[in-house]
């Protein structure tokens, strides 16, 4: 793989009141970003809020096989019709009790008399967003203009249908407001090049050397084993992957194990259990290559039994997609066959060191089984509520945006080989801001 020069770019993007702006000006109302997932709307006059910078959209479900996205705000004087999530048959303004139905077209005004014929039907109605949806979430755009969803995601929508993410469904959802930047805190989830320094734990039973690639306005990474002889394993460089030992049946699943105390997703319960029962199931000895095919046959058996049917992928799919993705400019997904983890940052109002960070795990279930799930606010100190590898993960958050700002710091040099993923965003934000690109090193 070729590998392209390093980069620098300063510390402008992260700390700068007119960066910021520049982004609520020319990034956020021209880019498609997720709001939801189809489940959060599954009924008529259902409804969230998506709040970007000053813009606040309404993402609602109008009809058994129509979703609905307009601004969320009244046409009278201006305040917002509602927030969070909820259900109604019609949006009501409690200011001046003017009227929508789920369409966005104003139904009721008081007194309209007092207009004579100027409240035309252009002036009462809401102006829509373009929305879309793929992988399960519902995407919206602001921008008239813009092209198509599906033209927009690729190659990443392609490298990742194989993978069934609309089937998903949410397992766990949490958010928090944090003290820095937007992309110092999606930066931390875009690469796992700090796995050394930050997740020390999870070296005992697995590498964590990893490829990045750039694919236009998006860019991934996956695994890159260095052993010669698990490189030879169809799954060597998948999420699924080998254990580190001598003892393939004992490391991969202690790996599985440390996967799911510490981080709560990257993996299931069903894949756990499968693998901690290799050292029952298989003969010392066994190669590397059988032990993962076995294990891998288990688990999808023992879901099988339970209802959940696996996605057809196969392991060259898996390793063409890679371990995770950025979507540009501000979610993640970890994907894998069972299971996916998901990050959305996005700016705290117009603060340019504030942030809205959100995680979110969704998974395969049996038809009608997944659990009922609501998005919970914990603070990001709350030990009890957050997997201990964010935590961990929280830590570097806050002192990168500390350090950012020290005269001492000359710049971002991310790594040519692991962090594409971080120097591809700059790159793209630096184009639609019209700012200049990173230079090189």
């Amino acid at each position: 793989m070729e590998q392209p020069p390093p980069e620098l770019f300063g510390n402008e993007p992260y700390v700068c009141p007119n960066y910021a702006a520049a982004e609520r000006e020319k990034l956020w109302p021209r880019v498609w970003q997720h709001a939801c997932r189809l489940e959060e709307i599954p009924e008529v006059g259902d409804y969230v809020t998506y709040d970007i910078g000053d813009d606040s959209i309404l993402v609602v479900r109008s009809a058994p096989d129509r979703i609905a996205a307009f601004y969320n705000v009244c046409v009278h004087r201006g305040k917002r019709l509602a927030q969070g999530c909820g259900s109604v048959q019609e949006f009501r303004c409690s200011y001046h009790a003017w009227r929508y139905n789920l369409e966005g077209q104003c139904t009721f005004v008081l007194n309209p008399e007092d207009w004579g014929d100027r409240l035309t039907d252009d002036r009462l109605k809401i102006e829509h967003v373009q929305v879309d949806t793929w992988g399960g979430w519902v995407w919206i755009n602001m921008d008239p203009e813009a092209g198509p969803l599906r033209e927009y995601l690729e190659p990443a929508a392609s490298l990742l249908d194989p993978f069934e993410l609309e089937r998903m469904r949410y397992r766990w959802r949490m958010w928090c407001h944090f003290d820095c930047n937007w992309k110092v805190a999606l930066e931390a989830f875009i690469e796992a090049y700090h796995v050394e320094g930050t997740h020390r734990q999870l070296m005992q039973d697995g590498d964590f050397h990893m490829w990045s690639r750039t694919r236009g306005l998006h860019a991934h990474n996956g695994f890159d084993e260095l052993d010669p002889d698990k490189k030879q394993i169809a799954e060597a460089n998948t999420i699924n992957r080998p254990g580190k030992g001598e003892d393939t049946r004992i490391s991969t699943a202690a790996l599985q194990r440390q996967i799911w105390d510490t981080t709560n997703t990257r993996t299931t319960l069903t894949l756990v259990e499968a693998a901690e029962r290799l050292p029952l199931e298989l003969p010392e000895g066994t190669p590397a290559g059988e032990v993962i095919a076995h294990w891998l046959r288990s688990a999808k058996a023992d879901d099988a039994a339970r209802g959940v049917h696996w996605p057809e992928v196969s392991a060259a799919q898996q390793a063409a997609a890679g371990s995770a993705w950025h979507i540009f400019p501000n979610m993640t997904i970890g994907h894998s066959i069972t299971n996916a983890l998901i990050y959305r940052v996005r700016p705290l109002g117009r603060e340019a060191e504030r942030c809205i960070f959100e995680a979110a795990v969704i998974e395969l279930y049996p038809e009608g089984g997944e659990p009922a799930t609501e998005w919970v606010h914990a603070p990001h100190t709350d030990a009890q509520a957050w997997p201990p590898v964010l935590l961990q993960d929280f830590d570097n958050m806050i002192e990168v945006q500390k350090g950012m700002k020290s005269r001492g710091f000359k710049g971002c040099i991310p790594s040519p080989r692991q962090e594409q993923t971080v120097a591809n965003l700059h790159r793209n934000l630096a184009a639609h801001i019209g700012r200049a690109p990173p230079a090189k090193l």
